[in-house]
């Protein structure tokens, strides 16, 4: 069955910088989308950041646009998720999911058929 393995979260200060990584087992093929959301206390989760199947096209939410950069080796089912400049409000559990088939709006939790345990990320002074 597909397994989704997270790691990289942790407990940091304002400014400072996490990579956060994923790894899917189980798929058929490894050309796939992966992304990430999150949810912070008392929230919906949320869309962070995807990554085309191809690998060519990345999207992020605006919160994070400039500040986080998504990534995935060629042909592998392992995601990055590199956050630099981290703020307070970036505090959330963050997920990544991954798609038994391609999709189309990777933006979209219901695009995705698989998610990870989550991991806690903690933004504070």
């Amino acid at each position: 069955q597909v397994q989704l393995v997270e790691s990289g979260g942790g407990l940091v200060r304002p400014g400072d910088s996490l990579r956060l990584s994923c790894a899917a087992s189980g798929l058929t093929f490894t050309s796939v989308a992966m992304g990430w959301f999150r949810q912070a206390a008392g929230k919906e989760r949320e869309f962070v950041a995807a990554i085309h199947w191809s690998g060519r096209s990345s999207f992020y939410s605006d919160s994070v646009k400039g500040r986080f950069t998504i990534s995935r080796p060629y042909a592998t089912n392992t995601v990055y998720l590199q956050m630099n400049s981290l703020k307070p409000e970036d505090t959330a559990v963050y997920y990544c999911a991954t798609e038994s088939e391609r999709s189309s709006d990777l933006t979209q939790q219901y695009e995705y058929d698989y998610w990870g345990q989550g991991t806690q990320v903690t933004v504070s002074s």
